[in-house]
C-alpha cells in the first residue's frame, strides 16, 4: 500500500507538470479508475447473462457522504497529515464498493476570489486525503467549485486530469462535465452522474458548461433536460445509474418541491439512486419505487460543526442493478472538522431514528 506521504507528493508533482501544458479536458467515463480491491473492470469482450432489472444479480453497496471543504482546522490537518486525517471515518467508507462525497471547494491555491460571502478552496493534496480515507469518486458540481475564477477552475481541471481518484461534475466543456464516471464492480455496469441545481442567479451563465465553455454540470433550467438525456443515454449499457445532487434549500431539514420534482423526473429518466447535499443539515431518505433518494447528506468534514451543523453521517445504499435490497444510516458526530461514528449503544440508536423521522416531509417509504 503506498502510503499517504508519498502519494501527496505524486498527486503536487503531476498537478505542477499539468499547470504547464494545461489540462486535456479528457472525459472522465473514457479514463476509468479501478475503485477498491473488491472492484473490477471486465475486459470488454466479456459477456454475462444479464437481466433487465438486475443485471448479472450481483449486489453493489455504495457509501454516500456531504459537503466536506478543508478550510478552517481542517487546513491545518490536511497540511500535517493529509494521509490520516479522516482515519475516525475511514473503516466506514472503506467497507463498501464505492464510497461517493462532494468536495465544497475549488482544487486550487489561487487567491483571486469571486465576489460572495463564502470562498472554499482546497490544494490537490486534498484529493490525497479523500482517497486515503477510501473515497472513490468526487462530486465537484456545487456552488463553490468556481468560487476562485477561470484560473481556479483551470487549477481544478488540472488536478482532476492528475487525480487517481475519478472527479466528475466539472469539464472543460458540456460533453466532458455531464459524462458520469463509468466502471464495473464484480460485473455490475456502474455509472455515476454529478450535477448542481443550486448557484447563484448571476452566475449561472458563467459557471454552466457549455459546449464552448468550461464549468460545471448544472440541472438549472434548460440544463435538467441534458442530464435527463445523459441518463436515458446510458441507461441500455448499464445495471446501475446514480445520481449525486448539490440542491436545497440551506438550513432547511424537508425537502423541497423542486427537490422532489427533480427527483422524480431522474428517477423516470432511469435513475436507480438519486442523493445529494447543500442543505448543510440532515434530509430524509428513502424508497421512491424501486428507486433510492436521499434528499440531504448535510455536513461531512466541515469548519462549522455547532448543533445540526455537526450531524452528520455515512448514508449506505445495497443495490442489485435497479433493485434497491437495502440501505442504513451510519451516524457520526463532525468533531474538530472531521467525521467520528458513534459507538453502538444509545446514542447511535437515537441518531439514526432521528435520520428515519425526517422521512416524514418527503415523498419517500422506508
Amino acid at each position: 500500500m503506498i502510503s499517504g506521504s508519498v502519494l501527496a507528493v505524486v498527486v503536487v508533482a503531476a498537478v505542477a507538470a499539468l499547470a504547464l501544458s494545461g489540462s486535456d479536458g479528457s472525459d472522465v467515463s473514457a479514463t476509468p479508475r479501478t475503485p477498491k480491491a473488491t472492484t473490477t473492470t471486465l475486459p470488454p469482450t466479456t459477456t454475462t447473462t444479464r437481466d433487465p432489472r438486475r443485471g448479472n444479480g450481483t449486489a453493489v453497496t455504495f457509501a454516500f457522504a456531504g459537503d466536506m471543504h478543508f478550510e478552517g482546522v481542517l487546513r491545518t490537518k490536511l497540511a500535517s497529515d493529509p494521509g490520516g486525517m479522516f482515519a475516525p471515518i475511514a473503516p466506514v467508507l472503506s467497507s463498501v464498493d464505492i464510497a461517493v462525497v462532494n468536495l465544497e471547494s475549488a482544487i486550487t491555491e489561487q487567491n483571486t476570489i469571486i465576489p460572495k460571502e463564502f470562498n472554499f478552496r482546497a490544494p490537490a493534496t486534498a484529493l490525497v486525503a479523500l482517497q486515503a480515507a477510501g473515497v472513490d469518486v468526487i462530486n465537484e458540481a456545487n456552488n463553490h467549485s468556481i468560487d476562485f475564477g477561470p484560473e481556479g477552475l483551470a487549477d481544478t481541471l488540472a488536478a482532476r486530469a492528475a487525480s487517481t481518484v475519478p472527479v466528475i461534475g466539472v469539464g472543460a466543456n458540456a460533453a466532458d462535465a455531464f459524462a458520469p464516471y463509468r466502471t464495473e464492480v464484480r460485473g455490475q455496469r456502474i455509472a455515476i452522474f454529478g450535477a448542481t441545481d443550486v448557484m447563484g442567479e448571476e452566475y449561472v451563465t458563467a459557471w454552466t458548461a457549455t459546449d464552448a465553455q468550461p464549468g460545471v454540470a448544472s440541472t438549472k433550467y434548460e440544463s435538467e433536460a441534458r442530464m435527463v438525456a445523459g441518463i436515458q443515454a446510458v441507461r441500455p449499457e448499464v445495471d446501475t445509474i446514480v445520481v449525486f445532487l448539490h440542491w436545497g434549500v440551506e438550513r432547511i431539514g424537508c425537502a423541497t418541491d423542486r427537490q422532489k420534482a427533480l427527483a422524480a423526473s431522474l428517477v423516470a429518466a432511469g435513475a436507480d439512486i438519486v442523493v445529494g447535499s447543500h442543505a448543510h443539515i440532515l434530509e430524509g431518505g428513502g424508497r421512491l419505487g424501486t428507486a433510492f433518494v436521499g434528499y440531504g447528506l448535510g455536513n461531512f468534514a466541515f469548519y462549522n460543526e455547532s448543533g445540526e451543523y455537526g450531524r452528520t453521517g455515512v448514508l449506505k445504499v445495497t443495490i442489485t442493478g435497479r433493485d434497491t435490497d437495502s440501505y442504513e444510516w451510519v451516524p457520526a458526530r463532525i468533531r474538530g472538522g472531521i467525521p467520528t461514528p458513534y459507538a453502538p449503544g444509545a446514542e447511535y440508536d437515537a441518531e439514526v431514528a432521528h435520520w428515519n423521522e425526517l422521512r416524514a416531509c418527503t415523498d419517500l417509504l422506508p
